[in-house]
């Protein structure tokens, strides 16, 4: 059988993805079956910005900029 149509996938990590708002919203979309996330709010908590998204989670981003998910 020929693997010429076998295409590898494009995983990404949320910390791998870029620290923009646009990249998040595009990453959780495609982990979410393409069934659009958006951001619901975005507050301050302990001197950190979280967004709440429409997936049910919260995220922040680290000291590197990095996506993670907020507690």
């Amino acid at each position: 059988m020929s693997h010429a149509f076998v295409r590898e996938e494009d995983y990404q990590w949320l910390h791998e993805i870029p620290g923009t708002l646009s990249a998040l919203v595009n990453y959780l979309t495609r982990e979410n079956n393409g069934i659009r996330v958006y951001e619901k709010k975005n507050f301050i908590k302990n001197g950190v910005e979280v967004y709440e998204m429409s997936n049910g989670l919260c995220y922040s981003k680290e000291a590197n900029g990095k996506w993670q998910v907020a507690e």
